[in-house]
């Protein structure tokens, strides 16, 4: 299977990315941390005009009718950014369920709309303050409820750039059954492609410091336990990349093999998030544990992300359950259910 980008794609990424750097970046993050708020509305505006909370909604619906691939490419810049904003909760994974569900529905005429998402197997909401509503399961349905109608309690988290909350509402409105197991894919697939952001950053974050600090005369990065430390660490990066492309590729199989991808891709690209972001705190030295150095957040974000979307018992389950029901070996490597 080739993952190469086409240069459409390519194209897109790089915007993702320059937008991303001139709205979210170091400054922005203590500006908010400062202020207590994880969202900042000139940015989502950016984000709207830009068509990256259309990508995955119909043409039918005003959207690009693109696919999960493409969507993953933005998701990999937001981990690159540590994007406070949940596009990929709202963008990837609510919106195209509600344009599923209820193709009229007037949410869906408004492209900044943010819905906020509470599957089964999320204990809290990601979000949900910003959010116009928020989509909740219930018995395999759908449930809407408005913000009005909710009562959020807001719950702790490491991430001072991840709001969560537990819900509680006094009335919703039935949109029928819906596909969870689809949001369930989609959302671990985007928090995978955020893994790879992440450990990316935060890799090059710790080579610009280890080009710049010295220790007994020369720059710490030209010694042999800085580099390799960091090498393993880049190594780990560019074994997930190819996981993660290849389970956004295959998303719409729905089948067994497509499901281990996605669970695959979420352990590795994550795995590897928290070794870099543990790595690059540890070429900082003590100042690495610093607020003052931003290595931290990409760090708590890995660890917040891990948890969501199905714990690494959850998927690894899945990945053991397509290993030991169906034939191995180099011949199945992209096999699928016929």
């Amino acid at each position: 299977m080739d993952f190469t980008l086409n240069d459409e794609q390519a194209m897109f990424a790089q915007a993702t990315r320059t937008l991303f750097a001139d709205t979210c970046n170091a400054d922005h993050w203590h500006c908010m941390m400062h202020d207590g708020v994880a969202f900042d509305a000139g940015r989502w505006a950016a984000i709207v005009e830009n068509g990256f909370t259309a990508v995955l909604l119909p043409e039918s619906a005003g959207g690009l009718g693109l696919a999960e691939l493409d969507f993953a490419l933005i998701a990999i810049e937001a981990g690159y950014a540590a994007l406070p904003e949940m596009l990929a909760e709202s963008a990837g994974v609510a919106m195209p369920m509600l344009a599923a569900l209820a193709p009229g529905h007037r949410l869906l005429a408004d492209p900044a709309t943010v819905l906020a998402i509470a599957p089964a197997i999320n204990p809290v909401v990601a979000g949900a303050d910003r959010a116009a509503a928020v989509l909740v399961e219930r018995d395999g349905h759908a449930l809407l409820v408005w913000r009005e109608d909710a009562t959020l309690t807001p719950v702790p988290t490491i991430d001072p750039l991840r709001r969560l909350f537990r819900l509680e509402w006094d009335k919703a409105e039935d949109l029928g059954p819906a596909d969870w197991d689809l949001a369930l894919d989609r959302a671990a697939l985007f928090a995978a492609a955020q893994g790879l952001g992440l450990a990316q950053r935060a890799i090059d974050l710790a080579v610009a410091y280890a080009r710049d600090r010295n220790q007994f005369g020369k720059p710490i990065g030209s010694y042999q336990a800085v580099k390799h430390h960091l090498a393993s660490a880049q190594v780990a990066i560019e074994f997930a990349r190819p996981v993660v492309l290849a389970a956004a590729a295959d998303v719409s199989a729905r089948d067994i093999y497509a499901r281990a991808r996605i669970s695959e891709a979420k352990l590795v690209a994550l795995e590897a998030a928290d070794n870099a972001a543990r790595a690059a705190i540890q070429v900082h030295g003590a100042m690495g544990y610093s607020w003052e150095v931003d290595v931290h957040l990409f760090l708590k974000r890995a660890l917040a992300l891990t948890r969501a979307w199905g714990t690494p018992h959850f998927h690894r389950a899945r990945v053991a359950e397509r290993v030991f029901s169906r034939p191995t070996g180099p011949d199945m490597t992209f096999a699928r259910e016929i």
